[in-house]
């Protein structure tokens, strides 16, 4: 009875200690913030009609709230709103023509920065302006129409998140692609359906399973660390060899940040650096590839000697 009486006064402690560390985790997030996330963080906001002389509760734009749980996980979480967005939305309600203010670009903060050299921004912005999507929608397609600005982080490239990877890359595409309603933002086309447009490909599932969308959409560019140069679908890699085989391209793309790794320790011998992943023609070792030669060569020389004994004995 007295241990039970112990484990229950252990876990409420716990449970108080831990409780204790998100208040003071959530001191540091900005009042100004907080401000911000009471309404925007809510499906519902209440202000005071002057006209009606009374408070009125309205709905929130589904597309403007923000999940603040996201916002503190992502990149930008140390930000407070008016560092992107004017001041003037301080003030409630909100004036009607701060709707149009335009929102910044990623090179407006990183463009020139050195403690983000190894990111290569400026590549990344001209391969996105090279892209189908900057080409085709000018304008109106930027960074935040796939990385939302609230809620974005980078994932690391490991063997342990790979999977992790795929998922995230992948639905930022499926975001537009799979989203009748965000999609006709910039295109006029009906039905985005990705199934459909991808009958040629074996193994739809599987495909879309264990690789990113962006491997065979993409030029792949080895001096930054995602590419973003989007091809037009008339030139979206079709060929199967391409990735299977042992020059295969996610070499150069999804499992680029393992090469790099495993190739100073193991050599380039995909076996060894693809050891937690199979792809069909991939995982191939030149040793083996060695051996198989010399066991079917040995097989055709004793075929060959039996024959020409068999002849000179005849």
């Amino acid at each position: 009875m007295k241990k039970s009486i112990l484990l229950c006064l252990l876990f409420v402690c716990c449970t108080l200690l831990f409780s204790q560390e998100e208040m003071e985790e959530a001191v540091v997030h900005s009042p100004s913030n907080s401000e911000c996330f009471a309404c925007h963080g809510s499906p519902t906001y209440s202000y005071y009609n002057e006209n009606l002389e009374h408070m009125v509760i309205k709905r929130m734009n589904p597309y403007f709230i923000i999940d603040s749980v996201l916002y503190y996980e992502q990149n930008h979480k140390s930000f407070e709103c008016v560092d992107c967005h004017s001041y003037d939305f301080k003030e409630f309600p909100h004036h009607n023509e701060l709707r149009f203010e335009p929102m910044p670009t990623c090179l407006d903060c990183h463009e020139g920065d050195d403690d983000y050299a190894d990111y290569s921004f400026e590549q990344i912005d001209e391969e996105f302006h090279a892209s189908v999507h900057s080409t085709k929608h000018s304008d109106e397609f930027t960074c935040w129409m796939c990385h939302n600005p609230h809620s974005y982080k980078i994932n690391a490239r490991t063997n342990e998140t790979i999977k992790e990877t795929i998922i995230y890359d992948n639905n930022i595409c499926l975001s537009c692609h799979a989203d009748i309603s965000k999609y006709q933002l910039i295109s006029h086309e009906v039905d985005p359906n990705i199934i459909s447009q991808h009958e040629w490909l074996p193994n739809q599932f599987r495909h879309f399973a264990h690789v990113r969308c962006i491997e065979c959409h993409t030029h792949v560019n080895e001096d930054i660390l995602v590419a973003h140069h989007i091809l037009p679908k008339e030139e979206a890699l079709k060929k199967c060899v391409e990735c299977h085989t042992k020059n295969s391209i996610l070499m150069s793309s999804l499992y680029k940040f393992q090469a790099k790794e495993k190739r100073d320790k193991f050599g380039f011998f995909n076996a060894a650096i693809l050891s937690d992943t199979y792809i069909i023609g991939a995982n191939r070792n030149v040793f083996l590839n060695w051996i198989s030669a010399v066991i079917y060569g040995g097989v055709f020389l004793l075929i060959f000697i039996h024959a020409i004994l068999r002849f000179l004995l005849k």
